[in-house]
């Protein structure tokens, strides 16, 4: 930032990055990024590797932050290998929120889906469900 010559809170490389701030009303941590501004989760992954931040991933986190903050969810779409699953997994640990990662294939029933869906409800998880094209909507 220093070397892009940012000086205000107010320019715009200064409010795409992921802010973290204490709110003494709330009692709690606020993270913010461009207009929106999420809860922080508190769900403790470990000290993990970290993923290299690109424009691209930028563009994501802020779209998904974006989305989060009208009560909206993300989809991230795009060729294999590009980084989908790890940018979503990685924006989810900066959130302090769970992330399961679950690998979708033709086996996939309905009843599978309900228990991963009530889990995911009941402790407030994300899903990134991998190869989601993969299920038979039969």
């Amino acid at each position: 930032l220093y070397d892009e010559g940012v000086q205000s809170t107010t320019e715009f490389l200064w409010q795409q990055q992921l802010r973290y701030e204490w709110n003494q009303s709330k009692d709690t941590c606020i993270v913010s990024q461009v207009n929106a501004k999420l809860d922080y989760g508190y769900e403790y992954m470990g000290a993990t590797s970290r993923l290299v931040i690109t424009p691209l991933t930028d563009r994501c986190w802020m779209t998904i932050t974006g989305a989060l903050n009208i009560k909206l969810g993300a989809a991230p779409a795009g060729p294999a290998g590009t980084g989908k699953t790890e940018s979503t997994k990685d924006l989810a640990k900066a959130l302090g929120m769970l992330c399961v990662v679950f690998n979708c294939s033709e086996q996939i029933e309905y009843t599978m889906m309900g228990r991963l869906f009530s889990g995911l409800a009941q402790q407030g998880a994300w899903a990134c469900l991998d190869e989601f094209n993969r299920i038979d909507i039969e």
